[in-house]
């Protein structure tokens, strides 16, 4: 059996008992580390506080790991359990369904335990979640890379009324250009995008584009590390946002479509 387990958001404890008995039952247990982070980040004290618990080793699985040579985990999972853990919820990125469909080509079973994830936990500012629209990724820009294409599905939403979700760009064990030009990969240091730099790049677009999309006068609701105990929620326009100090990762932004009067209500309690 494969079971790809839902962390949560915060810590050690967001675990559901449910997914703690199947850790404890697996022989295997893997922790992905691309995707999010938990509030102690997947480090060597924070993977020593999960092995606390679990009373078992992690093998920390890197993006390479998990799509180049997700077989290997596969192949074991037919001989015996194996704990896939995710943080937040198993399918919250495309690459965990890929897993499962990889799974069952082999013939291995697969059973999913659920948790909290960003797509929910968003709710926590009062903006309702049946109105949101199609959620867009963020990438970091490069000298030589601006794509836009988050540009027309956040247009799209904005004209239906509905607020866009931006999940914002995170880089861990991403090989540099340079050495993969070379031939031999050297990894360039975890970053991960903040608020302030997702609007920045947000209002270049705009301002490239000129379709009035949004502006810096744009309300919108930003998040950072939610579900931990010291998460923070922050509502403003676009050009407040940018000069908040909304601390550590995880970042994520909302921009607001057309609001109902509750909605406006809750909001009031997170306006900068």
């Amino acid at each position: 059996m494969l079971y790809i387990i839902g962390l949560g958001l915060g810590d050690e404890k967001d675990i559901t008992l449910r997914g703690l008995e199947a850790v404890k039952k697996s022989q295997k247990i893997y922790i992905e580390s691309y995707t999010s982070l938990l509030s102690f980040g997947i480090s060597e004290d924070g993977i020593s506080t999960l092995e606390k618990l679990y009373g078992k080793a992690l093998i920390v699985a890197d993006r390479e790991m998990v799509e180049e040579k997700v077989d290997d985990m596969l192949l074991e999972a037919r001989e015996f359990d194996v704990a896939f853990l995710v943080v937040g919820d198993p399918f919250g990125a495309t690459t965990h369904s890929d897993l499962v469909v990889r799974a069952k080509k082999m013939d291995v079973e697969v059973k999913v335990i659920y948790n909290a994830s960003v797509m929910n936990a968003v709710g926590v500012c009062g903006l309702q979640l049946y109105r949101y629209g199609e959620t867009v990724s963020l990438p970091f820009f490069t000298e030589t890379w601006r794509p836009d294409s988050f540009y027309e599905k956040i247009q799209k939403n904005r004209g239906l009324g509905l607020h866009t979700l931006c999940l914002l760009d995170i880089r861990v064990k991403e090989p540099s250009l340079e050495s993969l030009c070379r031939g031999k990969k050297q990894y360039e240091p975890p970053s991960f995008m903040t608020i302030g730099v997702a609007i920045d790049q947000l209002l270049e677009v705009e301002q490239l584009r000129g379709e009035s999309a949004y502006n810096e006068d744009t309300l919108c609701v930003g998040f950072a590390r939610l579900g931990s105990e010291n998460q923070m929620v922050v509502a403003g326009s676009m050009k407040q946002l940018r000069t908040v100090d909304f601390g550590p990762p995880l970042h994520c932004l909302t921009i607001v479509g057309k609001t109902h009067p509750v909605e406006e209500e809750m909001l009031d309690f997170y306006r900068s």
